[in-house]
């Protein structure tokens, strides 16, 4: 592992499961466990529950009478609709109108927001948006994040935390859990109705281990990072810069895409229209060069990434991530596609292999693959 400036406080209790660490983000992040495989761990946050570090995700704090006016202008959502213990998904944009992050912003008071975000400019957005306005931005490296993800983890967090099954999708609340205190978002990347657990750095270790503990008569188990992609493959969840034209860049383009050609369109706050690149995000509309689109594989071969697809006898796209589940029995990935093959049920081959001469056959099919009315994420009670 590359040096890293992030310092985690799970390090030892990843490294107590076989994980070597790799850098994501600054951080050393279990991308692995030697004590399970992908497959276990897919199983296991699909059909009990999975304990995984994600600290690796970086907080800002933001606070002062322009916080608000600030992420109105850095983010695509409509900030006056948060409320204390309500969060929102946005996407960040630049001048030209294109993607160069996303995040979950959590109002936690008024004019005291938290913004956690992943690898991409969000921290350099605010900053230059904060320049002569009356607000602080902290980065909070003491901060950890813990993501209990799946069916039973509101069964588990009810034992613990009076009023966990009343709280909302995109809410959080405050409280205390074996004696610490944190603060839990019903958020999450698996698609799953899951709980992320913010905690101070010296609590991580002991939480960490009395959740699993406690857990253990349930199926909870501790679960890898590698493991969201396969989640994020079945419930149509972008991982920057994976999906994006920094990794597949388009010919003789400046890098970057469009929230149209993601599928992120729908992060722009009904009626809002002011926000750094807003204009030429409107007038970018139609003008969709790719589409990320689902591809499912007629056979258990698992698309890899890079793999070229092909229709009417041109290549007319890319695989960024594929897995196979053994609980659907498919094999499904996202892709890169020309627009006018993102359409469900059209026929596909993949070209796969270190020679890139195994033909696999495929078609384009709608996201998400799980749960497409997301009953999972939005579920009550």
């Amino acid at each position: 592992m590359a040096n890293s400036w992030r310092i985690s406080a799970l390090a030892e209790q990843h490294r107590k499961l076989g994980a070597e660490l790799e850098d994501w983000n600054g951080m050393g992040t279990a991308w692995n466990y030697a004590v399970s495989d992908t497959a276990d761990d897919h199983e296991t946050i699909r059909t009990r529950a999975g304990l995984m570090d994600v600290s690796g995700l970086k907080k800002i704090h933001c606070n002062g009478p322009h916080a608000q006016a600030v992420l109105d202008y850095v983010t695509t959502r409509d900030m006056s609709k948060l409320y204390p213990g309500k969060s929102v998904y946005a996407s960040v944009l630049n001048e030209a109108g294109k993607f160069v992050d996303d995040c979950i912003v959590y109002c936690l008071a008024p004019n005291s927001y938290l913004v956690v975000h992943g690898t991409g400019t969000a921290n350099e957005m605010l900053a230059k948006s904060a320049l002569g306005r009356a607000v602080s931005l902290t980065f909070d490296d003491d901060m950890h994040d813990m993501s209990l993800q799946g069916p039973v983890a509101v069964d588990f967090l009810e034992r613990h935390v009076p009023g966990i099954r009343e709280l909302r999708y995109f809410h959080h609340l405050q409280a205390q859990l074996f004696g610490c205190h944190v603060m839990i978002s019903r958020t999450g990347y698996t698609g799953e109705r899951g709980y992320e657990i913010f905690c101070k750095a010296k609590d991580a270790p002991s939480l960490w281990e009395q959740i699993l503990e406690e857990g253990a008569d349930m199926g909870i188990k501790p679960c890898s990072f590698g493991t969201l992609d396969w989640l994020r493959v079945e419930s149509h969840l972008l991982f920057y810069p994976a999906d994006n034209s920094e990794t597949y860049p388009y010919p003789d383009q400046p890098v970057g895409d469009t929230l149209w050609e993601l599928g992120l369109d729908f992060t722009v706050s009904p009626g809002k229209t002011e926000f750094r690149g807003a204009s030429e995000h409107f007038a970018l509309q139609g003008k969709e060069r790719v589409k990320v689109y689902g591809v499912l594989l007629d056979s258990k071969d698992v698309a890899q990434i890079g793999d070229k697809v092909y229709a009417d006898g041109k290549c007319v796209g890319v695989i960024t991530q594929g897995m196979y589940s053994r609980l659907s029995d498919r094999s499904m990935a996202l892709a890169r596609l020309e627009p006018g093959y993102a359409e469900h049920g059209t026929p596909l081959t993949l070209k796969t292999g270190t020679d890139g001469e195994t033909s696999l056959s495929a078609i384009s099919h709608s996201l998400p693959f799980d749960d497409p009315e997301k009953a999972k994420r939005l579920a009550r009670g």
